[in-house]
């Protein structure tokens, strides 16, 4: 028969601590990105939130940037790869384009401290370089156009997803940033008739709504650069 244990036995007794791993550390480390931002992302923080010491987070992983770049490739491994179909290339270049960009943004920051860091080869940024390529060759192209494409692409996006997060990070005021927009378009229109008027006809084209849009654009118009490449 199982009893209960006598409370003078259990009373002082600890919950037993959960070993580490580090899966569980890079589960923690995103969970404070989500929540925190990137300021949070420290070995010291994370160890804290694990109610431990930075250097049991040592014994698994070696530093900051090892921890992005581990996060970073599990951020990627929600997303799907297609097998590549040359009928629907251009289809599924376009998309695998947003969902990289979507569960980079899903996690601000991530983005700007991967354009900082290694090129990352994790198993799912391998994957994801792999798939691209297939797709891109599946489209046509040859061996250095696909790779320049694949490179082209990849910093792109996460020169978006970081521009995105910037402005879902709640580091800028939108107040103040609203401001700035005013004072600047009144300044220009001070200006001598004539003067920059492109400049000043476009000024209001490049704000948060737009960035949608803007980046669907470029991903169309670079896909549509690289069909007339491989025709020509």
């Amino acid at each position: 028969m199982d009893l209960p244990e006598p409370p003078w036995r259990s009373a002082g007794r600890k919950p037993a601590r959960q070993p580490l791993s580090r899966e569980k550390i890079v589960d923690t480390a995103l969970g404070l990105l989500e929540k925190e931002g990137l300021e949070a992302l420290s070995m010291r923080r994370v160890a804290q939130a694990l109610s431990t010491g930075p250097a049991s987070l040592y014994a698994h992983v070696r530093n900051r940037d090892e921890l992005c770049e581990l996060m970073f490739d599990r951020i990627l491994g929600e997303v799907e790869v297609p097998d590549a179909d040359p009928a629907h290339w251009r289809e599924q270049l376009k998309q695998l384009c947003f969902a990289q960009v979507r569960a980079m943004t899903a996690y601000p920051g991530i983005a700007t401290v991967v354009m900082n860091a290694m090129i990352p080869i994790g198993p799912n940024a391998l994957r994801h370089g792999e798939g691209m390529l297939a797709i891109l060759r599946a489209g046509g192209l040859d061996d250095r156009q696909a790779a320049w494409a694949f490179d082209a692409l990849g910093l792109y996006g996460k020169a978006y997803a970081a521009e995105v997060s910037t402005w879902k990070s709640g580091d800028l005021d939108p107040s103040e940033m609203a401001e700035r927009a005013r004072q600047m378009t009144e300044y220009m229109q001070s200006l001598p008739a004539g003067t920059f008027p492109n400049l000043l006809a476009a000024g209001s084209l490049f704000s948060g709504e737009t960035a949608h849009e803007r980046f669907e654009f470029a991903i169309d118009t670079f896909i549509a650069g690289l069909d007339a490449l491989k025709k020509s």
